[in-house]
Formats: structure tokens, sequence, C-alpha cells
């Protein structure tokens, strides 16, 4: 026993009403707060840890604001045609079966003023669309465009580039959000909103176009892709056909992009050199 405020306390009595808690109330609410937090906010948490990551394994300190190499970024999880080998015989990378950098690319960006920007309009769009069809939907849509993303970029590229960055999925998200208002065009404030992200869109691709290492690829795959998705997962309807629909539209999406890829891949594996143009 040890003396308290009032009375005496049993140490191992407050240790078991401790492990109590956390085993019951306390899980219950850890559980609560994560569930009531956005999505969109936790996507951010997870660039940022991203970011902290690519710095580690590859970048090391000194690139915290410029960034990691290409190289790094690739060590990191960049999505590449191949990593090793030779142009006659590639080896690693989507060629070399490792199709996880579709998704793990979201996460790695090429330095802090790219991390800024995307963080920006992903807050402002991911907030907006997740209050209208939801967090489990906005975070499926927000993964599979840029899945989607990363695959045009790759089966469409002119050579071999390093890609890296959430726009492709950001877009996928604005093209979400243009579909669920265009599908409310009657209202005034969907009418408004819609203005307002086609005015962006346009800015955004008119600069992607215009700037060679902006990869316009993944930013038109990720809002054709965000557009598919947006009328997919449409909350309007009943809550079965929405389900069947939104599932749909999604693993549609995933099975076009596998194909992309496949398709690119053995294009590559057949003749590497159109990597380079030679």
């Amino acid at each position: 026993m040890i003396p308290a405020p009032v009375g005496h306390q049993c140490p191992e009595c407050v240790a078991e009403a401790r492990r109590e808690y956390r085993r019951g109330p306390g899980r219950q609410i850890a559980v609560a707060n994560v569930k009531s937090t956005s999505v969109t906010k936790l996507v951010l948490i997870a660039i940022a840890i991203g970011y902290v990551w690519e710095l580690i394994v590859a970048g090391g300190p000194g690139s915290l604001f410029e960034g990691p190499s290409g190289q790094a970024l690739i060590e990191a999880g960049a999505l590449v045609p191949y990593t090793g080998g030779s142009i006659a015989q590639p080896v690693g990378g989507i060629v070399g079966g490792e199709w996880w950098r579709l998704l793990s690319s979201i996460f790695l960006h090429a330095g802090v003023i790219h991390l800024a920007l995307n963080a920006y309009v992903l807050w402002i769009f991911g907030t907006a669309i997740e209050r209208d069809i939801g967090r489990v939907s906005t975070l499926a849509v927000f993964l599979v465009t840029g899945v989607f993303a990363g695959a045009t970029s790759f089966a469409f590229a002119s050579g071999f580039q390093v890609a890296v960055g959430a726009s492709g999925a950001i877009f996928g998200l604005v093209g979400a959000f243009v579909a669920y208002n265009y599908l409310r065009r009657s209202h005034v404030m969907a009418q408004a909103r819609l203005r307002s992200a086609v005015s962006m869109l346009l800015i955004n691709l008119v600069i992607g176009f215009s700037i060679p290492v902006i990869d316009w690829r993944a930013h038109v795959g990720g809002l054709v892709a965000g557009l598919v998705a947006g009328f997919a997962v449409d909350p309007s309807r009943p809550t079965g056909i929405r389900r069947v629909a939104a599932a749909g539209g999604l693993v549609a999406l995933l099975l076009v992009a596998a194909a992309l890829v496949a398709y690119r891949s053995a294009q590559i594996s057949a003749d590497p050199s159109i990597l380079f143009g030679a």
C-alpha cells in the first residue's frame, strides 16, 4: 500500500484497473476516436509519414526540402518500369512484378513543395467530397484512382520515368467531386461548386501540359477514374444498389488498370529499348 490524498492505494490494484480500462472502455474510446477522425486527415498523416519514410530509408536529412534523388526514391518505393539488370534484361520494378509500387508511390513526394501543394489541394477537395459521400467511399476513391493514375502514367509514359506523388489520386477525388455535383446540377450550390472545380481542373491541366516534369498522364488518368468512381459511389441510390454499383465501378477501374500495366509490361519485356527511344 502507498499513501494517497485520501487513504491508501494498492499499486497492484491500480495497475489491474488500468489494464481493464485499456481492454474495455479505453479501447472503445480509442476505436471511436479513429472512426470519428476525418479520413482526409488520416490520408494527410499517411502522406507525411511516407515523406519521413523516404527521407529515412533513402534520402537522409540533407534532402529534407529538395527530396531524395531519383535512385533514392526508387529504393523507397517509387513507380518505375524496372530497378536493375540491363536494357536487354530488365529486372524489378513494375515489369518485374512489383505492382505494389502503384500504391506505395502515392505516398512519396519529390520535395517539400511537391508535398505541400498536394496536401493543400487534398485538404480542400478531400474534405468537401468526404462530407458528400462518406469516409469509406472517399478512401476507396482515393486509393483506386491513385492506382489507376499510376497505371496510366506507366502505360503511356514516353520513356523511363520515376513517378511519385498523390496528385493522380487527388485528381481522382476532384473527378468524383465533379461527378457528384454534376448529378445535382439542378441545384444552385452544385452549379457553383461545379464551376469552381472545372476552372481549377482546366488551370491545373494547362500547367501540367506546359511543364515537362509534371506527370500529366497520371493527372488525366486520375481524373477519368475519378469521374467514373464518382458516379459509381453516388450516395443517392438505395443502399443495396449503391453498394453493388460502388463495388462494380471500383473493381472495374482496378481491372482496367491491371490490363494497362500488363500490356505495357509485355511491350517492355519484348523490347526494353522502347523506354529510351532506341
